[in-house]
C-alpha cells in the first residue's frame, strides 16, 4: 500500500478518497480550487455551471451538492456525472428538524436538543433513522468509488440552524454521533469531513483533531476575508486543508496569492450571489487567472502536486 504524508481521520478510507485529501493538502499556496454551489431548484439545475461556462470558458473543479428536500437521487445522478468529468464533488445538507422535518424553512426552526440526544427518547431514534437514509444515499457514491467533501452541520455557530441552536457542546455530540455512524456503522470510506464555520468568529465550537479533516469558514461580503483566514487557523494546531466553503464575491485570486491566504477552495453560492454579486467580467478574470485551478486545469494541478 502506498504510504502517504497526510492521514484521513478514518484510517479505513478508499484508495481514491485519501489520494483527493493528497491532493487538496499539497495545494497549499500552490493555487485555490474554483468551485460553485447548485441551485437546488429541478429549474435551475445546471444554470450556474452553463453561466460560468458562457463567460469564462472555464467550469468549476469543485461542484457543491445539497441533500435539501431529500433529492437524493438527483444529488447522487449529478455527483456521479460530474466525477466522470473530473470534477470534485462537494455535499451539504440542509437537514429539517427531526423526524419529519423537511428543506430549508424547517432546517431553522428548533428542535429540543436535550431530547434529541437523549439514546432513550423516540425523537433521538428519528435523528438516527434521518442519517441512516442519508448515509443509504452517500452509500451509492462509496459503492461506486466517489470520494466526497461531506460538509455536515454547516455554518453551525451562527445559531440559526437547529443544530447550533443548542450551543457549542450539544453541536460537538451531534457531529460525533453522525462521524461515528457514518464511519464505523456505514464504512462510508469516502467522505473527508468537512467543519464550515459561519464568519462570526466564534470559537469553542471545534469538535477534535479525530473527527475533522478540513476546515473552513464563510462570508457573503467583498474580500479575500484575511482576517478570518488566519481566525480559522487558530481552532486547531492540526495541519489541513483550509476552504472558503461558501460564498458571495469570490475573493481575489491575485491578492490571495500575494498575501499567502492560503484558501484551498472557494465555493461561490447560487443564483443572485453568481449572477449578482459577481459580474460577468469578473468571473471571466477570476476563472482565468492562473492561480486558479478549473475542471480543465485539475488534471495538471493533481499531477503535479502529487508529483505524478
Amino acid at each position: 500500500m502506498t504510504s502517504y504524508l497526510y492521514k484521513l481521520t478514518n484510517p479505513s478510507s478508499q484508495e481514491e478518497t485519501t489520494r483527493l485529501y493528497q491532493f487538496l493538502c499539497s495545494l497549499n499556496g500552490k493555487g485555490i480550487l474554483s468551485g460553485q454551489q447548485e441551485c437546488p431548484q429541478d429549474k435551475t439545475n445546471g444554470d450556474e455551471l452553463s453561466y460560468i461556462k458562457k463567460v469564462s470558458g472555464h467550469l468549476p473543479a469543485v461542484l457543491g451538492l445539497d441533500y435539501i428536500n431529500n433529492d437524493f437521487e438527483g444529488v447522487n445522478k449529478r455527483a456521479i456525472a460530474w466525477y466522470k468529468q473530473g470534477g470534485i464533488v462537494s455535499i451539504c445538507w440542509h437537514w429539517g428538524i427531526p423526524p419529519y422535518g423537511v428543506g430549508y424553512p424547517s432546517s431553522q426552526q428548533s428542535v429540543d436538543l436535550e431530547e434529541l440526544l437523549n439514546p432513550d427518547t423516540a425523537l433521538h431514534r428519528g435523528f438516527l433513522d434521518n442519517m441512516d437514509v442519508v448515509a443509504n444515499a452517500l452509500k451509492e457514491l462509496c459503492e461506486a468509488g466517489i470520494p466526497v467533501l461531506w460538509r455536515p452541520f454547516h455554518e453551525f455557530d451562527g445559531a440559526w440552524f437547529w443544530w447550533g441552536k443548542g450551543g457549542p457542546e450539544a453541536f460537538k455530540s451531534l457531529w460525533r454521533i453522525m462521524y461515528d455512524r457514518f464511519t464505523n456503522l456505514h464504512k462510508l470510506n469516502n467522505l473527508i469531513w468537512v467543519l464550515g464555520y459561519s464568519g462570526q468568529q466564534n470559537d469553542g465550537w471545534y469538535p477534535g483533531d479525530d473527527v475533522v479533516d478540513c476546515i473552513g469558514a464563510d462570508a457573503y461580503t467583498d474580500g479575500i476575508h484575511e482576517e478570518m483566514y488566519n481566525w480559522v487557523l487558530t481552532q486547531t494546531d492540526k495541519k489541513m486543508p483550509v476552504c472558503h466553503h461558501e460564498n458571495g464575491p469570490i475573493p481575489e485570486p491575485g491578492l490571495l496569492e500575494a498575501k499567502n491566504v492560503n484558501w484551498c477552495w472557494f465555493l461561490t453560492w447560487h443564483t443572485m450571489h453568481i449572477h449578482e454579486q459577481n459580474s460577468a467580467s469578473y468571473i471571466n478574470y477570476v476563472y482565468n487567472h492562473p492561480y486558479v485551478i478549473t475542471l480543465e486545469s485539475l488534471p495538471e494541478a493533481y499531477s503535479a502536486c502529487l508529483g505524478l
